[in-house]
C-alpha cells in the first residue's frame, strides 16, 4: 500500500493527461442570438424531426466531436474519481493516520462530540491534500483542454480552498450529528441518520443562496431592462415570491450559461449569470429561466429531499452491516473500536462511496425525470420554442447531443439535446399560431 498507491496515481493522472493532448481543439461557439431553421418555421404540414434535424445541423461536424470527445471523457473520469477517492481513503485508513488523529482528538479532549469534530478537522485537510492532483486535473487542466474555463490556476485554487472550508463547516455538523446518534441510538442508528439527513438537506437548501454561494461569486441585482421585465413577470405569473433578480460573475470562472431558482422558506432566490446574459438572446434567457421556476413550481427541492432522504437510508443500512462484519476482525487489526469511534470515518466512507458510485443510475434517472418535467413546464410557462432549442444547441458545446440509449440510461442526469429540441418542435408544432408573425422568413432572427 505505501509504495503502489502514489505511483497508481501518478500513472493514471499521466496517462489522463495523455490521452487528453490528444483531444479535439476547442471549437467556435454559436454566437449570440436566436436561431430559426427554416425548417422551423411555422407551416403547414409542419415536421418535428425535420426541424429537429435542422437544429443539430447548426453544429459543425468539429463542434460535435469536440462536444462528444469532452462529455464521453465524463464517463471515464467520473470512474477514476471514484477509484482515486477509494485509494486516498484506504490510504488514510491503512497507514493509521485516521487512528492518530482520533487518539490526538481524545489527548485535547474527553467530549465525544468535540473529539469528532476535531477528527473531522483533521481529516479532511488530509483528503484535499491527497485528492489535489485529481481535483487539478479535473476542475482545472481538463476544462481549460476544452476551452471551458476562463479561470487562472491562482483562482481555481482559492475557489478549491474555500470549498474545503465550507466542507469543513458542512461536515463538522454532519459528522458530529451522526456519530452522537450512533452513540444514543445504537443498531437503530441508520434510521436516526437518515432522518438527520432529511434535515441537513433542508438546511443546505435554504443557506446555499444567503452563504455558500456569494462565497464563490458577486451577486448583484439586475438592472432595470428588457431581461429583468421578462424575468419578473415570469415569477409573478407562476406566483414565485421574489420582487427582484440577481446576476452573478460566473464568466470569471466558466464559459457555461445558467441560471437557477434556489432557496426555501424565505431564502427564495432567482438568479442568472453574466454568460447567459450576455452570450445568448432575450427568448433564450426566458426559455432558461423558465425551465428554473419550474423547478421550484413543482416542488422538485422537496420532492427531491425526500429521495435522497431514502437513497440515504439505503446507504446507512448497508453501512450499518459492513460495520458490524467489519469490526469484530479488520476493525480490531485497524484499530478501530466500534461503529461510535471517528477512526472509522474513511471506512465508512469507502462504503458510501461504492454504494453511491453503484445507485448513480438510479439518482440520474430520478434527476433526468424532475429535469424534463422542468423542461415541459418551461415551455408552457415563456413560450419560447425557438430560445429553448437555440439554448440547448448553445449546451451542446459540451454535452453529447445525441447518446446512444444505454449512455443516457448510465450517465445522463439531463435530457439530451436531440430530445430537448425534438420537445420544443413538438411544442411548437401544436402552437404554431402564436409564432407565425415571429417566425416570418423576414423576422430578425439567424438563420443557418
Amino acid at each position: 500500500m505505501r509504495n503502489w498507491l502514489p505511483a497508481l496515481a501518478g500513472s493514471l493522472l499521466l496517462f489522463l493527461y495523455v490521452a487528453e493532448a490528444f483531444a479535439a481543439e476547442p471549437a467556435p461557439e454559436l454566437p449570440p442570438g436566436t436561431y430559426i431553421p427554416d425548417a422551423a418555421r411555422p407551416a403547414p404540414g409542419f415536421d418535428v424531426e425535420r426541424a429537429t434535424q435542422a437544429y443539430l445541423a447548426m453544429l459543425t461536424p468539429e463542434q460535435r466531436t469536440r462536444s462528444d470527445a469532452y462529455f464521453e471523457g465524463g464517463y471515464w473520469l467520473q470512474l477514476w474519481q471514484f477509484l482515486y477517492s477509494v485509494g486516498v481513503l484506504a490510504l488514510i485508513l491503512w497507514r493509521g493516520w485516521s487512528v492518530r488523529a482520533r487518539t490526538l482528538a481524545e489527548r485535547i479532549t474527553k467530549r465525544p462530540a468535540l473529539q469528532a469534530a476535531l477528527f473531522v478537522c483533521m481529516l479532511l485537510p488530509v483528503f484535499w491534500l491527497l485528492s489535489l492532483p485529481m481535483d487539478w486535473y479535473s476542475g482545472f487542466f481538463r476544462e481549460h483542454r476544452y476551452g471551458m474555463s476562463n479561470q487562472d490556476f491562482g483562482g481555481w485554487l482559492w475557489d478549491d480552498v474555500k470549498n474545503l472550508f465550507s466542507l469543513i463547516v458542512l461536515g463538522v455538523i454532519v459528522i458530529t450529528g451522526i456519530y452522537a446518534l450512533v452513540r444514543r441510538t445504537g443498531p437503530r442508528a441508520w434510521l436516526w441518520a437518515s432522518g438527520f439527513m432529511c434535515l441537513f438537506l433542508l438546511f443546505l437548501f435554504m443557506i446555499t443562496p444567503v452563504f455558500l454561494a456569494p462565497l464563490f461569486n458577486d451577486y448583484k441585482p439586475l438592472e432595470e431592462g428588457p431581461a429583468r421585465a421578462a424575468v419578473l413577470s415570469l415569477a409573478h405569473a407562476n406566483q414565485i415570491p421574489v420582487d427582484n433578480v440577481m446576476w452573478f460573475d460566473a464568466s470569471k470562472q466558466t464559459k457555461r450559461v445558467g441560471a437557477n431558482v434556489s432557496g426555501l422558506f424565505g431564502t427564495t432566490r432567482v438568479s442568472l449569470n453574466d454568460n447567459l446574459l450576455n452570450r445568448t438572446s432575450l427568448p433564450e434567457i426566458k426559455a432558461v429561466m423558465g425551465h428554473e421556476m419550474g423547478h421550484y413550481v413543482l416542488h422538485h427541492p422537496i420532492i427531491g429531499v425526500v429521495f435522497y432522504t431514502v437513497i440515504f437510508a439505503c446507504g446507512f443500512l448497508l453501512l450499518h452491516t459492513a460495520m458490524e462484519r467489519m469490526l469484530p476482525g479488520l476493525g480490531q487489526r485497524l484499530g478501530i473500536t466500534g461503529r461510535a469511534d471517528p477512526a472509522g470515518l474513511p471506512y465508512a466512507l469507502i462504503v458510501l462511496s461504492v454504494y453511491f458510485f453503484l445507485v448513480t443510475p438510479i439518482t440520474n434517472r430520478f434527476t433526468c425525470a424532475f429535469e424534463s418535467e422542468a423542461d415541459l413546464f418551461g415551455l408552457n410557462a415563456a413560450r419560447e420554442p425557438y430560445g429553448f432549442a437555440t439554448a440547448a444547441m448553445r449546451l451542446g458545446a459540451y454535452r453529447k447531443l445525441e447518446p446512444s440509449r444505454l449512455e443516457e440510461l448510465l450517465f445522463y442526469d439531463h435530457p439530451s439535446g436531440r430530445e430537448r429540441v425534438e420537445m420544443s418542435m413538438r411544442w411548437l408544432k401544436e402552437n404554431q399560431d402564436l409564432f407565425a408573425a415571429q417566425a416570418a422568413p423576414q423576422a430578425a432572427t439567424r438563420t443557418p
